[in-house]
């Protein structure tokens, strides 16, 4: 299909992006992946597309001074693979997986989260990894945790006059280890259940914490507190991860759909949280 009549403006700046973002019915436009298929589509009919893909400032992951990493929004996945950030088993689980290669080499970090896709696999990532995102606009700059920040499908905390500048991880532990797992559709490729797992261990092997986040199971992805509460100062054993497992939709309106009904989906994800954990245990 064709979209409906649009007007196009390449920023220069970070500035100049905000600028032309503000007071109208704009959208940025960074890898186009998400933003352009709906426009086709007219389930989105922006006015004015602002293209801030060759913003270098908004490209790239640096490691801060307290250990953490900055990852700029327009870091393509692959990128972000080669980065110092695939220290994190669960980035180098997922994504190899996302979308094929030239979604890989084009599709942006900062689109992703923005677009809020309720399968999609990295916002579980950074549930699991307490990541926060920067955001900014012409007033100022703001700093939110990831955590609360998908409000429902395709939709987010992101203000209309901000833009999403960067994504903040946390440092490496050497306590911690993670892994990410999913059933797929196997035509899209799109998280039927996704479950990414953070495990904090303690001496003898056992678990003093851990950060638990599923994507595709109901219309955001979300942080499995149930879960994390039953496995945390456990002493990791087959039984005790099971147990925990079974928390894994606890407070949640499972989706069902033509790819998996609501009750084989939410025993997917019992399933696929138990191999996470044992996954992210044994690293």
């Amino acid at each position: 299909m064709i979209p409906a009549d649009f007007s196009y403006q390449r920023a220069t700046s970070i500035e100049e992006a905000l600028g032309a973002i503000a007071g109208g019915d704009a959208k940025f436009l960074a890898g186009g992946h998400s933003l352009l298929p709906l426009m086709k589509l007219r389930l989105a009919n922006p006015t004015t597309l602002v293209d801030i893909g060759r913003l270098t400032e908004l490209k790239g992951v640096r490691q801060l001074p307290d250990g953490r990493f900055a990852i700029g929004a327009l870091t393509t996945y692959a990128e972000l693979l080669e980065s110092p950030a695939k220290h994190y088993g669960l980035l180098r689980d997922a994504i190899p997986d996302i979308g094929d290669v030239q979604v890989r080499n084009r599709g942006t970090v900062g689109g992703s989260i923005a677009h809020a896709d309720p399968a999609s696999d990295l916002p579980a990532c950074l549930l699991a990894l307490d990541a926060e995102l920067v955001l900014r606009s012409a007033a100022g700059e703001r700093t939110v945790p990831v955590d609360g920040f998908f409000e429902g499908a395709f939709t987010t905390g992101i203000r209309p006059d901000e833009l999403l500048t960067e994504i903040r991880l946390p440092g490496p532990r050497e306590d911690a280890g993670s892994a990410y797992v999913a059933l797929q559709n196997p035509a899209s490729g799109y998280a039927i259940v996704g479950v990414a797992a953070v495990v904090f261990k303690g001496a003898g092997g056992g678990i003093t914490g851990a950060n638990i986040a599923l994507t595709g199971v109901g219309e955001v992805a979300y942080r499995a507190t149930a879960v994390e509460t039953a496995i945390s100062n456990g002493d990791g054993s087959d039984a005790a991860i099971a147990a925990a497992a079974e928390h894994a939709t606890d407070g949640q309106t499972v989706n069902g759909d033509i790819h998996a009904d609501r009750d084989y989906r939410a025993r997917m994800a019992v399933v696929y949280t138990r191999r996470a954990i044992a996954a992210a245990l044994g690293r």
